[in-house]
């Protein structure tokens, strides 16, 4: 029998002993058909079918140390839209393993150009898109990280730009959670999504992901008052209605493009899904597993 999933007591969910195998052989092949065939495959269905609908990161976590293979690197992709919860997400799963595993978190912001580049080349008001990345980078760290050292490059969120007295090394962890854009699957043999073990998206209603943008955007713009060096300072001219209404022109004209095209196609792809309602609730469904997203 499977094990029960969080009981409305909050205890956490455990993987079935039985679906452990096909959990790290999931994590290591394209296609997870053999295991729709098994006693194992219709167990971990029944197991997450039972999952509550209010998933926490304890329970994701636990199924990402199952994937885990001692001696191996588990690398982990995280994407989602802007303002998401793409980092709160790795940091709530890394917090949960801390005791039992080494996991490291990157981000994919330290792979964009440099904002030099990116005016020098007229895509600076495209900064997120697939092109804005250096994906020759990315996906050589993302090699090297399973045999040794690897240096990721630093990025400032004052400035929003690479910052190299940011730069650290990051060696053999059991898990690596990759977290930002940059990471849909594109088909190409030696694209930083083909060197992912397991792909996670964050999905949200694009209205729920506005509203997180503006409050992040405005945020940031109030706490540039006092900090000059703040890449919102420069919007500090602006009211707040007319900084807020600046914002939601990024985010129409700018993020949700990208969003639509760019980066919602990777829910297709992604071995698990996490739907966040407007409070930050999250759902968990596998569609590798389950057939469903």
């Amino acid at each position: 029998m499977p094990a029960k999933a969080c009981s409305a007591g909050g205890e956490s969910a455990k993987v079935p002993l039985a679906c452990r195998e096909a959990l790290r052989m999931e994590a290591r092949t394209s296609s997870s058909t053999f295991f729709r065939s098994t006693n194992t495959y219709a167990e971990l269905r029944d197991f997450l079918r039972d999952l509550p609908k209010a998933a926490d990161a304890a329970v994701i976590a636990d199924i990402l140390a199952e994937c885990a293979t001692p001696g191996d690197t588990l690398v982990v992709g995280v994407t989602g839209s802007v303002a998401a919860g793409k980092t709160t997400f790795c940091a709530a799963i890394a917090n949960q393993l801390r005791s039992t595993m080494r996991v490291k978190i990157a981000s994919t912001d330290g792979f964009l150009l440099t904002n030099a580049k990116l005016a020098e080349r007229g895509l600076i008001m495209r900064k997120g898109y697939p092109e804005t990345y250096d994906d020759t980078l990315l996906a050589g760290a993302l090699q090297r990280v399973r045999w040794g050292p690897v240096s990721i490059p630093g990025y400032s969120h004052t400035t929003y730009d690479r910052a190299p007295e940011l730069d650290r090394t990051i060696n053999r962890p059991d898990i690596l959670l990759v977290e930002g854009l940059g990471l849909s699957p594109t088909g190409k043999p030696r694209a930083p999504s083909a060197l992912l073990d397991l792909l996670i998206y964050i999905d949200a209603a694009e209205v729920d992901l506005e509203a997180w943008f503006l409050r992040r955007f405005m945020t940031f713009w109030r706490e540039a008052e006092h900090n000059p060096a703040s890449f919102y300072a420069r919007f500090r001219a602006m009211s707040e209605p007319d900084a807020e209404a600046f914002a939601r022109q990024v985010w129409a004209g700018v993020n949700l493009p990208n969003l639509r095209e760019h980066i919602a196609p990777a829910r297709l792809h992604a071995d698990m899904v996490i739907r966040k309602s407007s409070d930050h609730a999250m759902r968990l469904s596998m569609p590798a597993f389950r057939g469903d997203a």
